[in-house]
């Protein structure tokens, strides 16, 4: 299990990890000219070699056979494990065909669809303020849809991989940790992911060993292994934040990587976005902004009344105290103030 981070840095924590997805695009962006499968396969298997190589420093390898021999954890985690191995392939897809701006969308709309599938999945009652985020959601798939041309596909695949994958995750609860966890998902995945590897190198297909867009091949074979550390660091820095965070500050947080990934897709990489996507992008912060100031308004009213109830519990204590305290000292004297239990005088 990955050493918890003292209070202090769970702010820190929490940003970089943010931050360091924001980030993506350029990362993802250095990795060409391979293949979106070959960039998903070198990040599951450098993931998982240095899931290994912590687990061995941090003595926790107890940990992994735990979740290994329990048939629930198994069966939850292989299901995480192809939902963000499809949520990796669709997101370098994105940004290797000039889509980061659909990506940042997909990230936008992650907690709207989280909500939608709590619906669907956990038959949980939403708020009227999380049905109109749903309704104006629906609307800028479908404006986008039309005005741009194009099904925002890659957006909604992100957005529900994510939030199921998430869901994944919360079953699974604080019987795992952030490093055990990981290291069982790659697991998973590492057959397919080493196999596509090897066809690709036995094939003369594989981008690893030969020069990158800009690198040398030595250089780009480092980019490529990279992909470890650059999927398994902002993972574990999140886990440690979120432990250490108050659940609304973390929400708050998030929103930090698809406002990174949208300014790079526009300033950085240079992709279009015509009016349909400006107003779908409007719509979905439109929704954004209704949920989370009544969120923040039923946080208030639920702290507000955790107070009363404490205020109440002390009042009933303090009550309770002085009537003990009157009932002792009914019971220690007698009607006609003798002693109680003693003999009446002459």
């Amino acid at each position: 299990m990955a050493a918890p981070l003292p209070s202090r840095w769970g702010l820190p924590a929490g940003i970089s990890a943010y931050l360091l997805w924001g980030l993506m695009p350029l990362y993802i962006a250095a990795l060409a000219p391979a293949g979106a499968l070959e960039v998903v396969g070198h990040r599951v298997v450098w993931s998982l070699l240095l899931c290994v190589l912590l687990l061995a420093v941090m003595r926790s390898f107890s940990q992994v056979r735990a979740v290994l021999r329990s048939p629930r954890l198994m069966r939850l985690l292989i299901a995480a494990a192809f939902l963000v191995g499809t949520n990796w392939t669709v997101y370098v897809i994105a940004v290797s065909t000039g889509r980061t701006a659909d990506a940042a969308l997909g990230y936008f709309i992650n907690p709207i669809v989280t909500s939608l599938l709590a619906v669907l999945l956990l038959r949980e009652r939403l708020v009227p303020a999380q049905w109109i985020g749903l309704a104006l959601t629906a609307l800028a798939v479908l404006v986008i849809g039309v005005g741009y041309g194009t099904f925002p596909w890659i957006a909604l695949t992100l957005a529900g991989t994510f939030g199921l994958y998430g869901l994944m995750k919360n079953r699974v609860g604080a019987d795992v940790a952030a490093l055990p966890g990981l290291t069982v998902e790659t697991m998973v995945l590492t057959p397919l992911a080493l196999g596509y590897l090897v066809f690709l190198a036995v094939t003369g297909q594989g981008a690893f060993g030969g020069p990158g867009q800009s690198t040398g091949p030595g250089w780009y074979a480092v980019l490529l292994m990279l992909s470890g550390p650059v999927t398994a660091v902002p993972l574990l820095l999140f886990a440690s934040a979120a432990r250490h965070l108050p659940l609304a500050t973390v929400g708050t947080l998030q929103y930090m990587t698809p406002i990174i990934q949208l300014t790079l897709a526009v300033v950085v990489l240079g992709e279009e976005m015509p009016v349909a996507r400006w107003v779908g992008f409007g719509l979905v912060w439109v929704a954004l902004v209704l949920i989370t100031i009544d969120g923040a308004r039923r946080v208030r009213a639920e702290r507000a009344l955790r107070r009363a109830e404490r205020a109440l519990h002390r009042a009933a204590r303090v009550a309770g105290a002085g009537a003990g305290a009157g009932a002792g000292a009914g019971a220690a004297v007698g009607p006609s103030g003798t002693p109680a239990g003693g003999a009446p005088g002459a």
